[in-house]
């Protein structure tokens, strides 16, 4: 089993920048894939972003197209810990966020392990 907790939500103003983190503990040797989900008011759950926990060679990123360019995802494997960190928030990028992983790889509707989520707001 692998848990997960997530910090780093919060209310920003439109333009701002905040950073998410995700901690990881128990069996992290299992894991291959992390992400991040958010999920806004009736609408779907949304794959915002994924990283392999690989550092090699064979290491990988995917960011949704809705927030390319302003998101970027990274890893500590030090830590066990992964972030999104997001700049120029727009008030659409209000959801709750989710951080995710799998031991093999997080898709659009799976990930074997689920933090609790984070709100974050962008509003004026």
């Amino acid at each position: 089993q692998v848990q997960l907790v997530e910090s780093g939500g919060g209310l920003m103003q439109p333009g701002g920048s905040l950073r998410l983190s995700c901690a990881a503990s128990g069996s992290i040797v299992s894991v291959a894939a992390m992400g991040w989900y958010r999920q806004a008011p009736a609408k779907e759950r949304e794959l915002v972003a994924m990283i392999t926990r690989a550092a090699d060679t064979n290491s990988a990123t995917n960011i949704a197209e809705s927030v390319k360019g302003r998101f970027t995802i990274s890893r500590d494997n030090t830590k066990n810990t992964w972030y999104l960190q997001m700049n120029t928030l727009k008030p659409e990028d209000t959801a709750v966020y989710y951080c995710a992983a799998d031991g093999a790889v997080v898709t659009t509707t799976h990930a074997d392990y689920w933090g609790q989520g984070t709100q974050v707001t962008v509003s004026s």
